[in-house]
């Protein structure tokens, strides 16, 4: 999009998180980059009151939060050429009549998945000491433990099986390099060498449930991943073994999970639940085999500038014709949430 003018940006998404996305000094950037109002949020793209504005629009800087973009957006927006989301997944957002248009759309997908990534390396080597079960012991006895009570303790050689070559999933087998850590992937669109060079064994999924101390899921929300993790294959999952969900519930079953967890035969680390939140009578808030946390793995805080920061990178690449580094296109979407 090289042109002799700055080209018109407008945003688009919930106004919450604007000031930690774009902070003065990314907003002055931004502003230098693109003509923008930043105290104009659309919310509804067929708003009367917003029509002048939506007509002269080049770009639509998203995030969560925003509207649908379907035909109602495009005939709001007819001179619009791009589409920059703040936030990860735009399978929901962008609509076909985008693609048929031949929009640029390009998504943070990947520096959100630098805080699920670190967040989840952080649970695999706590996990790995068995730090959420002794903190809870530690509460009730309020003594230390025999000596020879830790011999399953420890993350030298600690088996661990990444379910998913998601962007999360890859930034965390990166992560887990450094580490005396033995680690599997399983991914169906994975091959063997490249799995390899990742850092991993690949390995079917049954095995890796069948072999892995610690299981930590990066899969995306799709129809086939519904309930990938059912009765039968969490119950492969070893005796004392550890289950961490960083990505979304709806790929475990939670009853089954629910019965495993309640039995204390696993334990597990959840970021996500399905429902969420969790009713406030499930058993998994008062469990001390289960560490719950509030869907925070996730950009939050000054993490959100950096998603703000990557939107911002690719405006500039945009305004000089320059491919963007995050694009994003409808093949990209067959197999991703």
């Amino acid at each position: 999009m090289p042109t002799s003018q700055k080209p018109v940006a407008v945003f688009a998404m919930d106004p919450v998180h604007l000031s930690e996305l774009f902070p003065p000094r990314l907003m002055a950037r931004l502003r230098e980059l693109a003509r923008i109002d930043p105290a104009l949020v659309v919310q509804d793209f067929t708003d009367p009151a917003l029509a002048p504005v939506l007509a002269e629009a080049d770009v639509l800087i998203t995030g969560w939060g925003a509207p649908h973009i379907g035909e109602d957006a495009l005939a709001a927006a007819p001179k619009l050429r791009a589409v920059l989301h703040t936030g990860g997944s735009v399978r929901s957002l962008i609509g076909e009549a985008c693609w048929e248009r031949g929009l640029a759309v390009s998504s943070a997908v990947a520096a959100n998945a630098l805080p699920v990534a670190e967040y989840t390396l952080a649970a695999i080597l706590l996990a790995g000491k068995d730090a959420f079960g002794l903190r809870e012991r530690f509460r009730a006895e309020h003594t230390f433990p025999a000596t020879d009570e830790y011999a399953a303790v420890g993350n030298l050689g600690r088996r661990v099986g990444v379910i998913g070559a998601s962007r999360v999933g890859r930034r965390l087998v990166h992560l887990l390099r450094p580490f005396d850590l033995a680690v599997s992937l399983y991914d169906p669109y994975v091959d063997e060498g490249s799995a390899v060079t990742l850092g991993a064994t690949p390995q079917p999924l049954d095995e890796l449930l069948r072999t892995s101390d610690i299981v930590s899921l990066h899969a995306p929300d799709t129809p086939e991943t519904y309930r990938m993790l059912d009765r039968e294959r969490l119950a492969l999952i070893p005796d004392g073994g550890v289950l961490i969900n960083t990505s979304r519930g709806a790929l475990v079953d939670p009853n089954a999970l629910t019965d495993e967890l309640v039995s204390g035969r696993i334990s597990a680390i959840l970021d996500v639940t399905e429902p969420e939140p969790l009713p406030a009578d499930s058993p998994l808030y008062r469990l001390p085999n289960v560490f719950l946390t509030p869907h925070i793995a996730g950009s939050l805080g000054n993490e959100l500038e950096r998603l703000g920061r990557t939107v911002v990178d690719e405006l500039e690449l945009l305004v000089a014709g320059a491919p963007l580094t995050h694009g994003v296109r409808p093949a990209d979407l067959v197999n991703s949430a």
